[in-house]
């Protein structure tokens, strides 16, 4: 067990020096994020009732893109390296490479996640400073990134990878969208805390089976 988590740490710290150094995929993931949040904005400028009503919605479709988008760069960048076959040729537990990079890329998500709520703060005038926001964008990251480094390495094989992982990969976040958007929403809308707190702890509950599941595939889905 100590060998796990000493190579799943070597992983994730790899990935965070390498993004520390070069910030391309931070970088790529913000800027489409913002973009995406002024399109949405400005899109639906001339309603204000219809913009606010879907301000949830707005967020986590950006932070769902913006995670694949990271997810597609993380992978594809280690499989043109060669870093993938090494790390799939050391004496390491393949859960491993997954619990590491599932690791890098929800801190990725995270902190664009996290950035993006003071833009949307000014440009939508809704609290999402607020707990509830904050911790469903943590809890949302750390799904999207478990479902999606599973697949991601399903289709880092295949020359299509950056249009398949979207299509694989939306459907399997239905749940976490669902739990995410119906939790934003339900805080925003001044509902009783029961309701968007149990939609909080679904998408927590969601994200550890993901991990959990993923965990025990990924050794099947990298079998060479």
């Amino acid at each position: 067990m100590s060998g796990l988590w000493a190579a799943t740490a070597a992983i994730f710290l790899k990935d965070l020096r390498a993004e520390l150094r070069s910030r391309e995929l931070v970088s790529a993931m913000g800027l489409f994020s913002a973009l995406c949040v002024l399109t949405f904005s400005f899109a639906l400028e001339l309603d204000r009732i219809t913009r606010d009503a879907v301000a949830g919605g707005v967020l986590w479709v950006t932070v769902t893109f913006a995670v694949i988008l990271g997810l597609n760069r993380s992978l594809g960048g280690e499989r043109e390296q060669g870093n993938l076959d090494a790390m799939l040729l050391a004496p390491a537990p393949r859960a491993a490479i997954y619990l590491g990079k599932t690791l890098s890329n929800f801190a990725f998500s995270t902190a664009v996640g996290l950035m993006l709520l003071p833009v949307m703060t000014l440009l939508y005038n809704l609290p999402l400073a607020h707990f509830a926001v904050i911790a469903a964008v943590i809890l949302g990251a750390l799904a999207l990134s478990a479902v999606g480094t599973l697949l991601a390495a399903m289709t880092v094989q295949t020359r299509a990878r950056d249009a398949l992982l979207p299509i694989i990969m939306l459907p399997t976040a239905l749940p976490v969208l669902l739990c995410a958007v119906k939790a934003t929403n339900g805080m925003f809308a001044g509902a009783p805390v029961s309701f968007w707190s149990g939609w909080l702890a679904l998408l927590g509950v969601t994200a550890f089976a993901y991990i959990g599941l993923c965990a025990l595939l990924f050794p099947f889905v990298m079998e060479e």
